[in-house]
């Protein structure tokens, strides 16, 4: 990717059941690096097609390698291994793992130039994957959407800066310019954002999930594992609506992933969200949302540079 196509060192991060291939090409578009998990289409065939018009809409543009596929490596996923061998035969330039080991899709990933980070959420899984020789981490931190961490953002890079040195993407409650520019100060090289994101119009979430994160601050967020059997951050009032007491939320639920497609009720009608969902006051396009950011980042740069 070139200095130029990349405005921000910004991902959008991959929401499952909220990034396709309209929110990718978007955010490619706008100068950042766009990003879905491949469990958000229903098959592998259409999996194949979003990939064909990902390609196709980035292709000859100075924006062609600024997208990223996300891949569940956890067993009980059952499209594991043809979703990994779609990523490869599209050339994803970044190929992000997250729930179990990222080793099966180093070696073939490399052999085409692309690269592979790792989704880590404590000290265990970062040196593991960093063993294995990734190319870079993401940091999932406190605050972050959907299945988060529990780690301060400042602790854990920190602490992973004394054994890796690769690339670092940052996560957690990141969702203005200012703060990807603290994220580099810390030495991040990159940033996830995902939450900012949800209430666009480029977004698959339905209207209604827009405007509760429209309406919602950061009181609203309630962390659970008894959804997906992982923790994750829960918008309050959709748990609500679903049948549960957010003040009172159950054990963990079973960790099953074949479960994960996008016509899972479930999973569809309870909504996730960061703990920076108070910064998002209105619906907009994700080229205003990456504008206002570099402007933000901008004026950090030069207050930073000015002190």
């Amino acid at each position: 990717m070139t200095q130029s196509a990349l405005h921000l060192p910004l991902i959008q991060a991959p929401m499952f059941l909220l990034s396709g291939p309209e929110m990718v090409i978007a955010s490619a578009k706008a100068g950042i690096i766009g990003s879905f998990p491949t469990q958000n289409s229903r098959t592998t065939d259409e999996l194949e097609q979003w990939l064909i018009t990902i390609t196709d809409a980035l292709r000859g543009t100075e924006f062609e390698q600024l997208w990223a596929i996300n891949l569940v490596m956890h067993p009980s996923y059952p499209r594991r291994d043809q979703d990994l061998a779609l990523a490869i035969k599209y050339k994803a330039p970044i190929v992000i793992t997250a729930l179990g080991s990222p080793k099966d899709a180093i070696a073939p990933v490399h052999e085409y130039g692309g690269k592979v980070f790792a989704d880590v959420i404590n000290m265990d899984f970062a040196r593991k994957a960093a063993a294995g020789q990734v190319d870079g981490l993401a940091l999932v931190c406190a605050g972050a959407g959907g299945h988060t961490g529990f780690i301060s953002p400042f602790a854990f890079l920190k602490e992973v800066r004394t054994f890796f040195d690769g690339e670092i993407i940052l996560s957690g409650a990141i969702s203005t310019g200012a703060d990807v520019f603290a994220a580099q100060v810390l030495g991040a090289d990159y940033v996830y954002v995902g939450t900012r994101f949800i209430a666009t119009h480029e977004s698959m979430a339905v209207d209604d999930y827009k405007q509760l994160v429209v309406d919602s601050n950061l009181a609203d967020i309630v962390t659970s594992d008894a959804i997906t059997g992982v923790k994750a951050n829960w918008l309050r009032g959709s748990l609500a609506k679903a049948g549960f007491d957010p003040d009172n939320m159950p054990g963990a639920a079973d960790i099953d992933f074949a479960q994960a497609g996008s016509d899972s009720k479930r999973w569809r009608d309870i909504w996730s969200a960061g703990q920076g969902v108070g910064n998002i006051k209105q619906r907009e396009s994700i080229k205003d949302v990456v504008d206002q950011m570099v402007e933000e980042y901008g004026q950090s740069r030069k207050q930073w540079q000015g002190a």
